[in-house]
């Protein structure tokens, strides 16, 4: 069949449209705030040999996670699915991410043929076990984390499978909501069906699959085109999260070695650290997610995300490792694993590509869950993400108060937050100095302040970069470290990075992000930068003067240009190192 690259393109966006609608169809009608306000899902469309020929909106680290979860699937039911059959699964050890993570699939046929899966994957407000939230980072293993599902069928020829709904229902602290969010799964996975049968219609089966070929073909020519612009050779880079959440301060390192033969990219995260007690263990699927997204985010092409990409890319971790642990090692709280592999990859990057690649951001989005009683005795269940800060880059200033790119979620508003919880939103705003100095600077931390105003509940979080702050680039200095305040009214205590405990009526938490890594040599920013810094808040008049050694009057506001042309002759003489540069 000839080529046409007109009508590659017209299927490439239609099949991306109907993905996408996937994705909105969720967020129309699911009952969670994680799913309708923050946005931790995304969706698919796999071939019938299981490889993905597109992907939708939303979390670009979910993108290495489908082909591992179709194995899954289809290791235990290929062959055996008929129309209106609906799979789910979320076990980490047989083709998942982690228990909250659920993965919904469901054949397209058209009539008697198999064309393909729509595949939806979204995050669950609970799914069980010893922690609301079922993502605490203190587990030891996954028997503590939620009910584990093998690939299962949750409709067969349409008829529900009641026995599975009511299992879920039954282990499950908030049943109605995630009931209601399976629900919302299995209408976008409807959607799919609907409008891939209309491409099947208007374009023919057996030409939709030969441009199904054309589109992994496509893509897997523009991953080789960006491949062969690294450099040959072998670049090497670790970075460290802070701790597992059990042992306090235990820095846990992230390897990341990437050797470049031509075209080929293999990607060794040998040197990572063994698994560890705690529940950021982090299956090898999600491991590669990070890996594709470090490199999409330097491709120039608009190709799309589907298994083309991958087929130039080798990952590899030794099996036991913190990023391909061994059953049962917990990973309930794995996200913050795959962020570090993606600094760590950055970083490795920086050495050959330094004008496409920027400091380390926020080092991952933070989440934390509320479960308890409300002052009228209810349950009530509420999860959200705290977004942070990119790091800055070649002629780029880092984003204040923006999604990890990796991540690509929204914060829940304010108005929901105290809708739907009994929680007082008291503060939200941006943090002075926090960005990290540079010629280009880092994005702003962010500051979120909660006042728990129910009865009693148990609050989890997971954060990090408070000992390893994100690292600066060129010169650029580290972002400002995250921390974690609790307060009974009278003073702020500082608690772990990663915690879960009970916390009563009228305490607040107070979490501040860490701030972007920056770019560059700070004495070498433009002063006139610094002023509109100084001016919108984000950087004081002391900081000014002793990080960029620009010297500023303060009323009104204004270059002392003699001054800064002094005081950084005297800061430059004194030959003060450039730190947080990556290695």
């Amino acid at each position: 069949m000839a080529h046409d690259p007109v009508r590659l393109e017209l299927i490439k966006n239609a099949v991306g449209s109907v993905v996408d609608e996937m994705v909105l169809t969720v967020v129309r009608i699911a009952y969670s705030s994680i799913m309708k306000d923050t946005m931790d899902l995304s969706s698919a469309f796999c071939d019938r040999d299981g490889r993905m020929i597109a992907q939708g909106l939303s979390l670009p680290l979910h993108l290495g996670s489908f082909p591992d979860a179709m194995d899954g699937m289809l290791a235990e039911f290929r062959g055996k699915l008929a129309p209106g059959d609906v799979v789910i699964l979320n076990d980490p050890y047989l083709g998942g991410m982690h228990l909250p993570d659920i993965f919904m699939f469901r054949p397209v046929f058209i009539g008697d043929h198999l064309l393909g899966y729509g595949v939806v994957v979204a995050h669950h407000n609970d799914i069980g076990g010893r922690v609301p939230g079922s993502s605490a980072a203190d587990s030891t293993e996954i028997f503590q984390e939620g009910l584990r599902i093998p690939p299962l069928k949750l409709y067969e020829r349409g008829v529900p499978n009641e026995t599975l709904f009511r299992m879920i229902g039954l282990n499950v602290r908030v049943p109605d909501v995630v009931l209601g969010d399976l629900q919302a799964q299995v209408a976008a996975c409807r959607i799919a069906e609907r409008g891939m049968s209309e491409l099947a219609a208007k374009y023919g089966i057996a030409e939709l699959e030969h441009y199904f070929n054309e589109l992994l073909d496509y893509s897997e020519r523009e991953a080789r085109r960006t491949i062969r612009a690294i450099p040959d050779g072998s670049y090497t880079c670790t970075d460290y999260l802070d701790d597992d959440g059990i042992t306090p301060d235990q820095p846990v390192p992230v390897k990341v070695s990437l050797h470049v033969n031509g075209d080929e990219l293999t990607v060794d995260l040998t040197g990572t650290s063994p698994q560890v007690k705690g529940a950021i263990n982090s299956t090898l699927s999600f491991a590669k997610s990070a890996v594709y997204f470090a490199l999409r985010s330097i491709m120039e092409s608009d190709a799309p995300s589907n298994s083309g990409f991958m087929r130039p890319i080798r990952v590899t971790a030794p099996l036991g490792c913190l990023v391909n642990p061994r059953p049962p090692g917990a990973c309930a709280a794995r996200g913050v694993s795959g962020f570090r592999i993606i600094d760590a990859m950055f970083g490795a990057l920086a050495q050959v590509l330094p004008e496409r690649v920027r400091a380390a951001g926020e080092g991952g989005t933070t989440s934390y869950s509320i479960g308890g009683y409300d002052a009228a005795g209810r349950y009530v269940l509420f999860r959200e993400a705290i977004m942070g800060a990119w790091g800055a880059g070649y002629r780029r200033e880092g984003i204040d108060g923006v999604a990890n790119p990796a991540a690509n979620i929204s914060n829940a508003p304010i108005e929901q937050v105290e809708n739907q919880a009994p929680i007082v939103v008291e503060r939200y705003e941006l943090v002075p100095d926090s960005g990290g100095p540079g010629t280009w600077r880092g994005g702003l931390a962010v500051e979120r302040q909660l006042r728990f105003v129910g009865e009693r509940a148990t609050l989890q979080l997971r954060s990090d970069r408070r000992n390893h702050p994100p690292y600066g680039l060129a010169g650029g200095r580290p972002g400002a470290p995250s921390c974690n305040y609790v307060s009974d009214g009278e003073r702020w205590d500082v608690w772990p990075t990663k915690f879960t405990r009970p916390i009563r009526r009228g305490q607040a938490l107070r979490h501040v992000t860490a701030g972007g890594g920056g770019y560059g040599d700070p004495l070498e920013r433009d002063p006139e930068r610094v002023l509109a810094d100084v001016r919108d808040g984000k950087v004081t008049i002391e900081a000014a003067a002793s990080e960029y050694g620009v010297k500023i009057l303060p009323e009104p506001l204004q270059l002392d240009r003699a001054g800064t042309e002094r005081l950084r002759a005297e800061m430059r003489r004194g030959a003060r190192p450039a730190i947080g540069t990556a290695a």
